[in-house]
């Protein structure tokens, strides 16, 4: 995907290109407006931020409202009790992080799981006379405190302008009753057997014991209930005399401290879970810094260490020293470099993140320019085959493929399904990016609540010492990377996709694809990509394939042997089956807001 020389986007500068073949023509074109755009992972959900934008909202009621649809609206993916990390532009360009993940029960400890064995219906596949060491996939067991309704309270309360009613009326309309997708009624049916386990998700899901056909009426009264439990909070609280942020603060207790809470609790104690009502009365978050790096000029902002959003920043701080954009788009030069570069920043990810509030993260020394071209010497002509961890306080830390864990290869059934995306940018230079996940199918449903429970205790090891081991209250290091990037201040773009341990993997090349190669926000995400899976797997049993190498079928075969005869052990997939599902919006010096959306994973991006 090339365009002619000289043509520059968005103010960045674009390499010698060729013009581009009837091959490198996108799927469908870019969207683009003047007022405002939202970006994201259905229809339901983008025409949800709309309406917000239609109404008089600012990108943040928006983004807030298609957050909330989508966990309606795209229950195979995402569901209300999960997470959602995000990032904002501010209106007067500051950007601030929202750490929207929720914190394991206090009653939870890792030496309790790791003497635990598993039950039916709490992994993909259960070995004969079960299995100890390993934290549940799915089931009650790995609940978090739900963090993605305080992270919207915050952005609504922080840096929208619209009521939690006016903002969750899509929502509450999905859940009265919406068409069902194809992607919704396959997790169903993928989950029947895991309902038969669990009461409340049968009746929610298949309320009529069949099967519902793609276009039925799909309703979810529960949820609703509690939707409307909110929102009359508020209203309470403003005819009290109350200011617009003590209301939605009101919102905040009702869910948290209130009668949903207290039905969550007796729920988890009923099914011998470990979440409490204290453990929701006690979450709150706060907005915080970013953590960013600059990139030819562009200062790239992702989430803290409780993520893997510093790992994007690794990347660009290595690869910022080598002219990538020299070594030609998807060349055998080209990808073998930036695959070295990932595994060296995800052999840090794996050994050095955690939560902060919880362990010291060596943050200043993983993010410097110093470190960076330490690590950048390690890149060598053939494809490592070994996990290393750079050298910090004197000695690097041991890396959990050294640790005598319960583990095994990664494969497809092991990687995120989960996950899902949120982009909206306004004509103000409002950026909203985050990316929603957890609480999917099959999901466990906390009663009568509608409230769908998450199962992200999964991310955290069991690792004696480790900085992401399992302990209550702490919150796993997550893959959920929502992204921002500014020019001396100016809005630039937001994008966002899921893909589990390959989401950084894909926004580094969708950013580099616009940097380097001067692609418009469409054609970088729908371009050729590639995935190395030399990490340890963030789900599941924490799987590591040691230099596996994952191409996209429209690299050429000359660059499949070429990588090959460096050492990579590569695999293909299609556009169809990425790893990836993303979006983008862009604000372009003209005023004019783009976005694009992966047509291969049916994403959905509108402009006005």
């Amino acid at each position: 995907m090339r365009l002619a020389t000289g043509i520059v986007f968005l103010g960045f500068a674009v390499t010698a290109l060729a013009q581009p073949t009837d091959a490198d023509q996108p799927g469908r074109r870019a969207t683009r407006g003047v007022r405002g755009s939202v970006a994201a992972g259905s229809d339901l959900a983008v025409e949800a931020g709309m309406q917000l934008f239609h109404s008089g909202g600012n990108a943040v009621d928006a983004g807030v409202a298609t957050m909330f649809a989508a966990s309606v609206a795209e229950f195979s993916h995402f569901g209300f009790g999960g997470e959602a990390p995000i990032l904002i532009r501010t209106r007067d360009g500051k950007v601030v992080s929202i750490a929207g993940v929720g914190t394991m029960p206090k009653l939870a400890t890792a030496d309790f799981f790791r003497k635990r064995r598993l039950r039916p219906g709490e992994v993909f596949v259960i070995e004969p006379h079960g299995l100890s060491g390993i934290i549940p996939v799915a089931g009650i067991m790995p609940a978090l405190v739900p963090g993605m309704v305080e992270a919207g309270l915050v952005a609504l309360r922080e840096y929208g302008t619209r009521s939690f009613s006016e903002v969750i009326a899509p929502a509450l309309a999905l859940a009265a009753g919406m068409p069902l997708e194809e992607d919704d009624r396959s997790a169903i049916g993928m989950s029947r057997q895991f309902f038969l386990l669990w009461p409340t998700s049968l009746r929610t899901f298949l309320p009529h014991a069949r099967l519902p056909r793609v276009g039925d009426l799909f309703r979810q009264p529960d949820l609703a209930r509690t939707l409307r439990l909110m929102a009359e909070a508020e209203s309470k609280a403003l005819a009290a005399g109350a200011t617009r942020a003590a209301a939605i603060d009101a919102v905040h207790d009702a869910f948290y401290k209130g009668e949903t809470a207290r039905k969550i609790d007796e729920f988890s104690r009923a099914n011998e879970g470990l979440l409490r009502y204290e453990d929701m009365a006690a979450f709150h978050l706060q907005p915080e810094a970013p953590v960013s790096t600059t990139y030819r000029g562009y200062t790239v902002c992702k989430s803290g260490f409780w993520s893997q959003g510093p790992v994007m920043i690794q990347m660009l701080n290595i690869l910022e020293g080598m002219n990538v954009g020299a070594l030609g788009l998807n060349t055998a030069n080209y990808i073998h470099t930036v695959t070295e570069a990932m595994k060296l920043a995800f052999a840090d990810r794996d050994t050095y993140y955690g939560d902060p509030a919880f362990v010291h993260v060596p943050a200043a020394r993983l993010l410097s320019r110093e470190y960076a071209a330490e690590r950048r010497k390690d890149i060598a002509a053939k494809a490592s085959q070994v996990f290393r961890p750079g050298v910090v306080d004197g000695a690097p830390a041991r890396h959990p493929s050294e640790a005598d864990t319960a583990r095994t290869r990664i494969t497809d059934a092991l990687m995120a399904g989960d996950t899902t995306c949120v982009n909206a940018v306004d004509s103000s230079g409002m950026m909203f990016s985050a990316t929603p996940s957890g609480a999917s199918l099959p999901a466990v449903i906390a009663g009568d609540t509608g409230v769908a429970l998450s199962h992200r205790a999964q991310s955290f090891y069991l690792v004696p010492g480790h900085p992401n081991e399992l302990a209550g209250g702490k919150r796993p290091r997550v893959t959920l990377s929502p992204t921002l990037v500014v020019r001396e201040g100016r809005p630039i773009a937001a994008f966002s996709t899921p893909g589990g341990d390959n989401q950084d993997q894909a926004l580094l090349q969708m950013f580099l694809d616009i940097v380097e190669f001067g692609m418009n926000a469409q054609q970088a995400v729908e371009a050729p990509r590639f995935e190395s899976r030399h990490l340890v797997s963030s789900f599941d049993n924490h799987a590591m394939n040691p230099g596996e190498l994952i191409l996209d079928d429209r690299i050429p075969p000359a660059v499949f042997s070429a990588l090959e005869a460096r050492g990579h052990k590569l695999e293909r997939n299609t556009r169809w089956n990425g790893g990836a599902a993303p979006v983008m919006i862009r604000l372009l010096p003209s005023g004019t807001i783009e976005a694009g959306a992966d047509p291969y994973s049916y994403r959905n991006a509108r402009a006005w």
